[in-house]
């Protein structure tokens, strides 16, 4: 007998957490099986029928990707603090008829660049492009990591704002701004586009001197080589460039961890489905 995982979003053509999943399961030898399931856009909430029908046929746990994070966590009987202060899931675990969520994505995010890529945020200036619910994951375990200072930057402020006041308490030097402000704010360590822009191949409205060429870009989209945002960055002489795959792999960790009480080694797997940005 085997425990069935799945991850559900829509568009799920592209996922990679299957394949993932099962290299983490052959390597500790975990009996398991994971699918990807396409989750439904209708006004019904077709989405939390997909996720109680899965459960309800001996399915331990989900993956959730865009566009259901907000709809996984308000589905959810309990929720961890992580994914209470994100307002967002991003994996589900099924206990005794309960649905519990989790957010894994800041944890993954956080790993992949302070041990992967060996940039330590204690003392950074950090720059997060986006106020949606990848930045509302990332804030936590940014926040706890030490930087000097972090701004979320937003096309619409407000929400830029609304999201520092609600974890501004967790940590100092937090900071909401719209992009128009960002000429002033200097160079920074790190800048992470957190936006969807680079699934359309967009870019959002970030002048270059927000990089340091001594710093990093992180894109959070993954496999799309060198996107308008990462070019931006190059062009503006940085050297440390970098996509979500790293991230993508270590969130995977995390709930794979979660289910089945083990944390399967990452660097292999990282380097199989990493994609030349050049």
């Amino acid at each position: 007998m085997t425990d069935p995982y799945a991850v559900i979003g829509h568009p799920i053509g592209h996922t990679k957490s299957p394949l993932i999943h099962r290299l983490f399961a052959e390597a500790t030898q975990q009996a398991m099986s994971y699918v990807a399931i396409e989750g439904p856009l209708d006004p019904d909430d077709g989405f939390a029928r997909a996720v109680r029908q899965f459960a309800a046929d001996g399915g331990k746990g989900m993956n959730v990707t865009a566009p259901f994070k907000l709809k996984a966590f308000a589905l959810a009987d309990a929720r961890s603090e992580r994914a209470t202060l994100a307002g967002a899931a991003n994996a589900l675990k099924f206990e005794s008829g309960r649905i519990v969520a989790e957010n894994f994505d800041g944890i993954g995010l956080l790993r992949d660049i302070e041990v992967n890529l060996g940039v330590p945020l204690a003392g950074k200036r950090v720059l997060m492009l986006g106020a949606g619910g990848a930045a509302r994951g990332a804030l936590l375990p940014f926040l706890a990591a030490g930087p000097a200072e972090l701004v979320v930057a937003n096309r619409d402020v407000s929400k830029g704002c609304a999201l520092v006041a609600q974890v501004g308490s967790r940590g100092t030097g937090l900071r909401a701004c719209g992009y128009s402000d960002l000429a002033t704010r200097g160079r920074f360590d790190l800048v992470v586009n957190a936006t969807s822009a680079s699934l359309t191949g967009d870019l959002p409205p970030v002048p270059p001197g927000v990089f340091s060429p001594e710093g990093t870009a992180y894109e959070l989209a993954y496999g799309k080589r060198l996107t308008p945002f990462l070019r931006l960055a190059r062009n503006a002489g940085v050297h440390g460039v970098a996509d979500g795959v790293g991230m993508l792999v270590e969130q995977a960790a995390e709930a794979f961890a979660w289910w089945r009480g083990v944390r399967p080694l990452t660097a292999a797997v990282i380097d199989r489905l990493t994609v030349p940005l050049d």
